[in-house]
């Protein structure tokens, strides 16, 4: 078991995410940087979906309660295990009274935390990725106890690795949405030249921009929408859909984000600019 002293600002539990069910419209979920997943559960030698906590600005303190391997991704939280610091991207021993905890956000918005053979909780529709109404919990609760299967022997092939500066990077790689002929000439040489600002209304559903590249009158039916769709609403702001995002939607879709711009873009915090580079 992990023990949560505090849970942080917003931690949650994710996996891959709920594949084949948009459909229902059931969102996709899962984490929200699959960079920072992909590489802690390889350097665990997990499997690519095994479960990890995503950390939000603030992180949580944990007890380990049973021997295990960690390993954390994405964000530089400064992490420390008994008050000593610890690095991302770096597999560590735990044993049973060993404590996690975070400190300053010096890099980045979001960090994971993955543990050899991946934290379980209730499956639905085939993931343990967190989101109300589905889930009974919208994030970890103080007090609450997550569980692992305890490991006491693991020699990682690889225990540390080096990653893309990727945590760092402002350009936002896109391809065209089915929308995109409504702007004017004027409208697209603003998308592609403006910096975009993350607006303080930005959450694991969607990111709102500051910046706005004109009005439209354009009306459409309500569509299909995905992860990282790029949206303008008829004032022109744009708003990125992310992966609680909703299914449909009746703005123009102007862009769409690559899954690396998504993970680059759920690196960022309020405050913090952007800009879209056509792939």
């Amino acid at each position: 078991m992990l023990k949560v002293i505090s849970p942080g600002f917003y931690t949650t539990i994710q996996d891959l995410g709920r594949m084949h069910w948009r459909h229902k419209g059931v969102p996709v979920s899962g984490t929200m940087d699959d960079l920072a997943r992909h590489h802690v559960n390889a350097l665990l030698e997990n499997a690519p979906g095994a479960a990890v906590l995503e950390i939000t600005m603030t992180g949580p303190q944990v007890v380990f309660e049973a021997e295990s391997y960690i390993c954390l991704a994405g964000a530089d939280l400064s992490p420390s295990l008994n008050e000593t610091p610890i690095q991302n991207y770096q597999v560590y021993k735990v044993v049973e009274g060993d404590t996690l905890s975070f400190g300053r956000l010096t890099k980045g918005f979001r960090s994971y935390l993955g543990i050899k053979g991946g934290f379980q909780s209730e499956m639905v529709l085939n993931s343990v990725s967190q989101y109300v109404p589905l889930t009974k919990q919208k994030k970890i609760a103080e007090g609450e106890e997550l569980l692992y299967h305890p490991v006491k022997q693991f020699e990682p092939r690889i225990s540390q690795i080096k990653t893309e500066h990727y945590l760092e990077s402002k350009d936002i790689e896109v391809t065209f949405g089915p929308e995109i002929d409504i702007l004017s000439p004027s409208q697209k040489e603003k998308l592609f030249e403006l910096k975009f600002t993350v607006a303080k209304e930005n959450n694991r559903m969607a990111y709102q921009l500051e910046e706005k590249i004109g009005e439209h009158s354009h009306s459409m039916l309500t569509s299909a929408v995905l992860p990282g769709t790029v949206q303008m609403t008829p004032d022109g702001q744009l708003i990125v859909l992310m992966k609680d995002g909703q299914t449909t939607g009746g703005y123009p879709r102007l862009l769409q984000l690559s899954d690396l711009a998504i993970a680059i873009l759920a690196q960022k915090k309020s405050g913090d600019t952007i800009r879209f580079k056509q792939s």
